[in-house]
């Protein structure tokens, strides 16, 4: 009797027996197969992991399978070893993972009917790649033929480069170049960016330089069919080069030759909800267990990553490569100034040494950029008189004010509300708005460059890709003179009119509760003070803040990200934080706060836990912002000094909550290297 094992998604970490229906024949060949089954009282789709001649389960209780589906290739084993350590590193059930990193098309039973194929036009003749630095041409000498050994970039072997690229070096182009050798030895090349808005631009890049390559992309704005289109033309082959941002590195290519993670550093790609995983991470465990080199690049590295190349605990698991001029030739980085906040008097939040520099760029015809990281007009909406602050009543959070359409939101749950006439307490109708965002930015400018063009980009102004790339072209058309952005200009873009950035409110993150706060704002700082000067006019970086002396200030002027790494790596081995210490957050989130740290000190006194001696299980403690969307939130840290300990740890421990039946109403779960605290 031959037996169908299929991977389902359910949170039960196994495969599933079914019986081949009445005249299926089926044979080893069907492993990777899609299939329909009967489950409960629906059917679902899964993939058929195995088949075998037996089960454990008395063949009367199998039901049998209802269609498998051949439209497409069967999924490859190493598709299938890559899903299965990540069910295992990150503690989650195999079907779960299998099945969430397929297009949604690919999981219906009802998927939308494929279009017609569009005519293919003739492509366009190739672009001509511009002459390499010496730097680019050390780097690539480096990659694709260490010691001597050609052939790295065409999957002759695994190799680990982390790349350290000034802003503005070319690591773009480096990328082209191991790309070029990739498809030449017929490989494919899959490129991951951490957000949708710096596809576009790289997108139409690869495209010019690849016009026959058959270039797709994955991300989350591609419509259904466009994504399994794309999907099914990298599993069959015919794509030979997949940019995607961070699910896109489950794509199954059967000719993989190289992978590129480029801003290697970016949160974005942490997964943060269902599958709880880091696309850095599982690239780096796909190029090894393909045997394939990749390459990880960035102005401002994860510390992890830098870590693993010039740590000697770490053994050298990187190769460092460094691009330390820029590319166009007379670029140079800007000068880094600070701007003394507590000797100067701020106008509406700009210092006048600040709003000097910005009427000399509009003078000369140049464009400016205000960073500032807070959407919205302010932070805080509140009445002096009694001190009401408007909050948010399914969150521990303030409202923030959003004076362009005259409401109220929170940024945590998507709670909005009018703005109030007056005070909900006192009835005093002068409620005034505290702090700084973009829209009061945006607004002050107007006022003190009444003749200027200011743009706006945020989140508010650009909430699909399309409204990204309308705003793009219109800086890039010379059509804005003053930018005030949040991060989402901060990496990646290259305006070639942009001289100056001014950064403000950049001094809370080194108040930040969460240790790795520094990192971000250094990288943060780092990456849009990039953005000036790219081309041949010269740039300036313009920081206000009320600490000119903190040392990560002091590195971030003389552009020495070295220095700034190796002060942060000393405190974080003093402290025993990551990369020195390896960690799991265990988190719950019920109607009240009791029922939360119940359910963890539950977990905590997990019997068996005393045999783990290298793990240490921290008290349960309310989240930072406690309640969310009406759910009282809560978490339990768990560490070692050992990864392998720690793994050793958490497979047991979770099968033990899953057994466990908390209320109805408790959501829990279990995530493996966390970055937000």
């Amino acid at each position: 009797m031959t037996i169908l094992r299929v991977a389902l998604d359910v949170p039960l970490n196994r495969y599933f027996d079914y019986l081949v229906a009445d005249g299926e024949t089926v044979s080893e060949s069907e492993v990777g197969r899609r299939v329909r089954v009967p489950f409960g009282r629906r059917s679902r789709i899964g993939v058929i992991a195995g088949i075998s001649e037996y089960s454990e389960l008395p063949l009367a209780q199998l039901r049998a399978a209802e269609a498998i589906l051949r439209d497409l290739p069967p999924l490859p084993a190493d598709w299938f070893r890559l899903c299965e350590f990540c069910a295992s590193y990150y503690q989650t059930s195999v079907g779960e993972v299998m099945l969430s990193t397929l297009p949604a098309g690919l999981r219906r039973l009802d998927p939308a009917k494929a279009r017609a194929p569009r005519a293919v036009k003739k492509p366009p003749a190739a672009e001509t790649p511009p002459p390499l630095t010496a730097g680019q041409e050390a780097v690539l000498a480096a990659i694709v033929d260490p010691a001597g050994a050609a052939g790295k970039a065409s999957g002759a072997g695994f190799a680990a480069y982390l790349l350290h690229g000034i802003t503005g070096s070319g690591k773009t182009e480096v990328y082209l170049r191991l790309i070029e050798r990739a498809l030449a030895a017929g490989r494919q090349a899959l490129l991951l960016v951490p957000e949708i808005n710096l596809t576009p631009q790289l997108e139409a890049r690869v495209a010019r330089r690849f016009p026959e390559a058959g270039l797709v992309s994955l991300h989350s704005e591609l419509g259904e069919a466009a994504r399994t289109r794309n999907f099914r033309a990298a599993l069959a082959g015919e794509a030979r080069i997949v940019l995607g941002t961070r699910l896109a590195v489950f794509t199954p290519l059967p000719d993989l030759g190289l992978i590129v993670v480029d801003e290697e550093h970016d949160a974005s790609f942490k997964q943060q909800d269902g599958l709880r995983y880091s696309a850095r991470d599982v690239a780096v465990f796909r190029a090894r267990e393909r045997g394939v080199p990749i390459v990880l690049g960035s102005a401002t590295p994860s510390l992890e990553s830098w870590a693993n190349a010039v740590e000697p605990h770490a053994g050298a698991r990187y190769t460092l490569l460094t691009l330390a001029e820029r590319a166009v030739s007379g670029a140079a980085l800007p000068p880094v100034r600070c701007i003394d906040t507590r000797r100067e008097k701020l106008k509406d939040g700009l210092s006048s040494a600040l709003l000097s520099a910005i009427e000399a760029r509009l003078a000369r015809g140049e464009q400016s950029l205000v960073f500032i990281n807070r959407r919205g007009y302010a932070p805080v909406l509140c009445c002096a008189s009694c001190g009401w602050v408007a909050r948010c009543t399914r969150c521990t959070a303030n409202l923030v004010l959003h004076q362009s359409d005259r409401r109220v939101r929170c940024h945590h749950c998507g709670f909005e509300g009018h703005v109030p006439r007056a005070c909900p307490s006192c009835g005093n109708q002068d409620i005034l708005p505290f702090g700084r965002g973009t829209q009061r930015i945006e607004e002050v400018l107007g006022e003190h460059f009444p003749a200027a063009r200011i743009l706006r980009v945020d989140r508010d102004s650009a909430r699909s890709r399309k409204q990204w790339e309308v705003l793009a072209a219109r800086i890039h058309a010379g059509e804005a003179d003053i930018l005030v952005g949040t991060q989402m200009l901060a990496k990646g873009h290259d305006f070639p009119k942009l001289t100056l950035v001014g950064a403000i409110s950049a001094d809370a993150a080194l108040m930040a509760a969460d240790w790795r706060a520094p990192e971000r704002l250094f990288a943060q700082l780092m990456q849009v003070a990039g953005r000036a000067g790219r081309a041949v006019l010269p740039g300036e970086v313009l920081i206000q803040t009320e600490q000119p002396q903190h040392p990560l200030y002091q590195t971030l002027a003389r552009h020495d990200y070295p220095a700034f790494a190796a002060m942060q790596l000393a405190e974080r081995a003093q402290a025993g934080f990551p990369p020195y210490a390896y960690q799991a957050m265990l988190r719950a989130e019920a109607p009240n706060m009791d029922e939360a740290l119940a359910f963890l000190a539950k977990a905590r006194a997990w019997p068996e836990a005393a045999a783990h001696a290298a793990v240490m299980l921290y008290d349960p403690v309310p989240m930072r912002l406690a309640r969310r969307a009406n759910f009282e939130r809560a978490q339990l840290l768990v560490e070692s000094p050992s990864r392998r300990a720690l793994q050793s740890f958490l497979a047991p421990w979770h099968d033990a909550i899953r057994n466990e039946r908390p209320g109805k109403r408790l959501r829990w779960h279990l995530e493996v290297d966390p970055i937000e605290f």
